[in-house]
């Protein structure tokens, strides 16, 4: 049997089902269906197959290890009853794809704005986020990236319980759902990045261990046994995961996706499994003439892990870079308390402009070591920053947005900052308008006991912050529906400013080669920590961009570098226009003085 050409699950052609489970251990396989059963056929290493004509699109089924109970299919592509529930025969090919002249723009020219499917919209669902996608596209990004949509208990999540990597969750919309949203977004010029776990499975409705060894003893991670990347039997769970991620780019036209917390990958194989996914995306592109991406969430400041393979790294496209956002958060006045006490302010914003890890090296007093490698040869479409996101948001005890915990005027810098840095700008939902509605943590897991131990773990998570509050209940439907955006604000004078004021600047970051090439090796951060300000430098061929930035309270002068010309102003954040104190003058000769505002920022270029 050649391995690579298995498909797990249950997959339909020409009204016949080819059907694929991995039980290494069995001695007997059944499928359960419609009151029948079928007998599978013992293959090679562990795997089971059978090709049948009494199995068609809409049927309900489970499978029998041994004459034991019946479980969910482990490569189930729907669950319409839940994760208890039986699977359901559904065929991936047959959606009627309107996305033939789709391209897949340059990593480059991502501008991402996150979302979580239940909380976007007050439908919380697919069909929710297609009717916003000319809201998104006047915006002016140019991809969303959906939070995970793996089938998990309830119907309320974050997306990171899922233990159906292969059925997008039933609530949502289905598989139909999503391809139905991607084909939308496509015709509107969005790219889509899918969240997806592969470090982990929920706890909730996760029947591997009755099939084989999906997971090993050999490592321990925060959700229990590693999922089996190097042990016995690896061979089989690497192709699973693998296969799942060539099916959301052949089958759902995923255009990239982010890979969540792989840090917490455990593999010492020689090939280490996200090369390997990058080997077999790279043979699907040559194949289908698509392009994709793949991103990773890494805290390491490993530059393996985007490092191309023929240079010994795993051929990641791009990761997130939390160390930005810290340095920014702590710059912007930020509490430095936990991982942010690692972060001194405008100095470590400064060098993540420059270097990108603010640790590339050096002793880092939270973790006690050394920590870091340098990424100096990595460009700047690598690197994903922002000032907020579902983790950094959610992980507070109450889910606390910027909008809340900074000023109005320190808000749009923080908007100036992200979008003007050499790297890949992501939002998180909401944001473009100061949503007021916190983000929480939410669950909805139909196992009493389960459900307890969250309340209690996220009690005593936040045992030392009761001065600010009790930390909502996840499993209350309450905070779910208190994290849902209020779409309404935007009739309200001031979000409306804030929505215009994120419009014209992401306009203009697209519009100013400076800002918009990424060159790493022409751009230039200085900090002056004495006065909280920073001076960017961002140059292209003939034209350069200097951002002035003001974190302090006072007004503060700063000066304009020589040059044999005038700079012109392009942005100011400050300006009457959004709202802001001052406006600054719109033309400025050589190494004129500029009266900064307070909390602002300005851009001016020079050709």
């Amino acid at each position: 049997m050649n391995q690579i050409n298995t498909r797990p699950g249950i997959s339909i052609t020409d009204n016949r089902a080819s059907v694929w489970v991995w039980a290494p251990e069995a001695e007997k396989v059944s499928l359960k269906l419609n009151s029948k059963s079928l007998d599978l056929q013992k293959a090679e290493r562990g795997y089971w197959h059978l090709t049948s004509d009494e199995i068609n699109t809409g049927d309900k089924y489970k499978f029998s290890i041994d004459g034991g109970d019946e479980l969910p299919d482990p490569a189930s592509l729907s669950q319409p009853d839940g994760v208890h529930g039986s699977s359901e025969v559904i065929d991936l090919r047959a959606f009627a794809w309107k996305d033939a002249n789709w391209q897949n723009p340059g990593l480059e020219n991502y501008i991402i704005y996150e979302l979580h499917t239940g909380t976007f919209t007050s439908e919380g669902d697919f069909r929710g986020i297609e009717a916003k996608l000319d809201h998104l596209v006047s915006l002016g990004v140019t991809a969303i990236e959906i939070m995970p949509v793996a089938q998990f208990p309830g119907e309320r999540n974050w997306g990171y319980d899922g233990v159906f990597p292969y059925a997008v969750q039933n609530s949502y919309g289905g598989a139909r759902g999503l391809q139905t949203l991607v084909d939308a977004c496509h015709a509107k010029g969005l790219a889509v990045v899918l969240d997806v776990v592969y470090n982990h499975l929920g706890p909730e409705g996760n029947y591997f261990n009755g099939y084989g060894p999906y997971f090993t003893e050999k490592y321990n991670t925060p959700w229990g046994n590693a999922i089996n990347f190097d042990d016995a039997g690896c061979d089989a769970v690497r192709h699973y995961f693998i296969e799942n991620v060539l099916m959301w780019f052949r089958d759902f036209h995923i255009d990239a996706l982010r890979m969540d917390a792989v840090h917490a990958i455990k593999d010492f194989s020689p090939v280490h499994i996200l090369a390997e996914i990058k080997s077999s995306v790279d043979s699907l592109m040559q194949e289908t003439g698509q392009k994709h991406y793949l991103i990773v969430e890494c805290d390491l400041n490993d530059t393996r892990y985007i490092n191309p393979i023929k240079k010994a790294g795993y051929g990641m496209d791009s990761q997130w870079i939390d160390e930005f956002h810290h340095a920014l958060r702590i710059t912007a006045g930020g509490e430095q308390t936990g991982y942010y006490s690692d972060f001194s302010g405008i100095d470590h914003l400064a060098k993540a402009y420059n270097d990108a890890y603010v640790y590339d090296g050096q002793y880092s007093p939270h973790r006690d070591k050394n920590f870091g490698s340098k990424a100096t040869e990595n460009g700047g479409e690598q690197f994903i920053v922002f000032s907020q996101n579902h983790d950094q948001v959610g992980n507070r005890m109450l889910g606390e947005r910027s909008s809340e915990l900074f000023s109005f005027e320190m808000q749009k810098l923080m908007a100036g900052a992200v979008l003007t840095s050499p790297y890949l700008p992501m939002l998180f939902m909401g944001e473009e308008w100061a949503e007021t509605n916190r983000f929480m943590y939410f669950v909805s897991h139909t196992d009493p006991e389960l459900a307890e131990a969250v309340r209690k773990g996220r009690k005593e998570e936040f045992a030392a912050f009761h001065a600010q509050g009790e930390a909502p209940d996840p499993m209350s439907e309450e905070t779910y529906e208190n994290s849902k955006l209020q779409w309404n604000s935007l009739s309200n004078d001031k979000h409306k400013l804030m929505l215009n004021f994120y419009r014209e600047l992401i306009a203009l970051r697209k519009s100013l080669p400076p800002l918009s090439k990424l060159s790493r090796k022409e751009t230039k951060a200085v900090a002056d920590t004495a006065t909280n300000t920073l001076t960017l430098t961002c140059k292209n061929g003939d034209k350069t961009a200097i951002v002035l930035m003001n974190f302090s309270l006072n007004i503060q002068t700063l000066y304009l570098p020589a040059t044999s010309s005038s700079w012109t102003k392009q942005f100011d954040s400050a300006d009457v226009k959004w709202n802001g104190p001052h406006a600054a003058p719109s033309s400025l000769i050589t190494e004129a003085p500029v009266q900064l505002q307070p909390e602002s920022f300005i851009i001016y270029i020079n050709e």
